[in-house]
């Protein structure tokens, strides 16, 4: 009977180890270093980058209108993504500085007057810093080392994708940043339920009941993930399943008789309450959009000549503005020179040129400035064989971390095939943003696997391990370094520029 209850308890331990000080500094370093990378010299270059002369227009809007709003046409705009980004994003427009739509006036932040493009990209850096220290503690929680953890966090630190989206005022950074946390709000769901079941064991009462505060917070994470991007929804399959498979396993592991059956019965009403709070979240997202009169199809009810009811009228008005909008993105087939597919992305084929000037003489001869949204190459050409070995050690070990990290980056990567096979729906390669993380999990979970756990009698093989993961982490660092002028547009003579185009024609813009 003790050998029994001693193997019940193992199953339902925690992975992570407890926290210490010492983690936490580290942790803080490996921030310090994601946060000096990020805001030096983050209002350069000046004047707005990509599809920041939509982003940081909405913001203003937002923030002076309460709506997206054209200030040429003075005007309502049409805008095709939810508000929460851009909201962020106004944040620190209102804080630095903004500049009007003709860029003629200086209209002064609240907190510090600033150069406006620090303003506009500020919320950006705090979000890629912030998803960096997420990082370090989800990592470190799952594979129960301080060591891996922090690995996680530097290579995320030290990619240019994840750098050059927390440099620019676009909204992809924030849906990375929610869909990581949601998924970190639910891992401490998972391990505080299992802690708790193993007290309700030891004490020989019955299932533990409770509210359970980390998984509405993750809700709540994962509606301010949806009211960014839509394509957050595509992690809401996977989400659940993790609730359940989880439940499910700890029920097991508790000994109960049919684990599935009793965790569909007691955990889909909770679902259900999650359901509610990630609607909730949403329509608040929009509540500038509710609570005015300026927006776009605002009224749209009572344009066309139809009866809008208090309440009930905002809603269809807005039902009908999801409806083109939904139309817009399901019909997207422009052309452009960035965009690219699925199965180009890992592999970097077509990475999206952010910023390009070469002032002062011919093409081929002028200095070149260029941000580019590129990985850095050593560590996404990694992850492919990575997510191929974290298959492998997932069957042999049987263990759950392989999977959970899987179905993250199955969920946010191949709705994106049916797009392009189906629909040939124009994309781009930072739709990878919000797998960024799960990607580098993979990566770093077979570094783990290749160091192992200490063997006191096979010390050498593990030392080998430690060694090959430490030259890995070295060379993704170097490689990191090579490439930085590309991420932050610091001026390269042209023949450095050239010889940092490793794929030719497809890294050029």
């Amino acid at each position: 009977m003790r050998a029994a209850a001693e193997v019940t308890r193992r199953r339902l331990a925690r992975f992570e180890p407890r926290g210490s000080v010492s983690s936490w500094y580290a942790t803080g370093f490996v921030v310090l270093v994601a946060a000096v990378l990020r805001f030096s010299g983050l209002a350069q270059p000046q004047g707005k980058l990509f599809d920041e002369t939509y982003y940081a227009k909405d913001g203003w809007g937002l923030l002076t209108k309460g709506v997206e709003w054209n200030y040429r046409d003075n005007a309502p705009a049409y805008v095709v993504h939810p508000p929460l980004g851009k909201w962020l994003i106004a944040l620190g427009e209102w804080a630095f500085g903004y500049y009007d739509v003709d860029g003629n006036q200086h209209l002064t932040g609240h907190l510090i007057d600033a150069a406006p493009e620090f303003g506009w990209r500020f919320s950006a850096a705090v979000a890629g810093t912030v998803s960096v220290l997420l990082m370090v503690r989800i990592a470190r929680r799952m594979f129960g080392s301080t060591v891996l953890g922090c690995a996680a966090g530097l290579l995320l630190a030290l990619d240019g994708f994840h750098l050059v989206l927390s440099r620019v005022a676009m909204l992809d950074i924030f849906l990375m940043l929610f869909v990581l946390a949601a998924f970190g709000a639910l891992l401490i769901d998972r391990d505080q339920r299992r802690r708790v079941w193993l007290e309700a064991l030891a004490a020989g009462t019955g299932a533990p009941t409770g509210v359970r505060w980390w998984r509405l917070f993750a809700a709540f994470l994962f509606g301010c993930a949806v009211s960014t991007k839509w394509s957050a929804l595509f992690f809401l399959p996977v989400f659940a399943l993790l609730v359940l498979w989880w439940e499910a396993g700890a029920r097991r592991s508790a000994g109960v008789r049919h684990p599935w059956q009793e965790t569909f019965r007691q955990e889909t009403g909770a679902l259900v309450l999650c359901g509610f709070v990630i609607v909730a979240v949403y329509l608040t997202s929009w509540s500038g959009w509710l609570l005015t009169d300026d927006g776009y199809f605002r009224h749209w009810r009572a344009d066309s000549g139809q009866s809008e009811l208090p309440v009930i009228g905002a809603l269809q008005n807005l039902i009908h503005y999801h409806q083109q909008a939904f139309g817009f993105h399901s019909t997207l087939q422009d052309k452009h020179p960035s965009q690219s597919w699925p199965w180009q992305w890992l592999l970097l084929g077509k990475p999206v040129t952010v910023h390009l000037a070469y002032p002062g003489a011919p093409w081929g001869q002028a200095p070149v400035s260029e941000i580019i949204l590129l990985g850095t190459p050593l560590l996404w050409w990694s992850f492919l064989p990575a997510l191929a070995g974290t298959t492998w050690l997932g069957i042999a070990r049987r263990d759950w971390r392989p999977g959970a990290i899987l179905l993250m980056v199955a969920a946010g990567w191949l709705p994106w095939f049916y797009y392009a096979a189906d629909a040939h729906r124009v994309m781009f390669n930072f739709y990878t943003a919000p797998i960024l993380p799960f990607l580098v999990l993979a990566v770093v979970y077979v570094l783990g696997a290749m160091i192992g756990p200490p063997d006191p009698v096979d010390t050498d093989r593990r030392l080998v391990g430690a060694v090959a993961a430490g030259a890995y982490m070295v060379l993704v660092v170097l490689c990191f370094a090579y490439f930085h002028k590309l991420f932050v547009g610091d001026f390269l003579p042209y023949a450095d520029w050239a010889n940092r185009m490793w794929l030719g024609d497809r890294w050029h813009p």
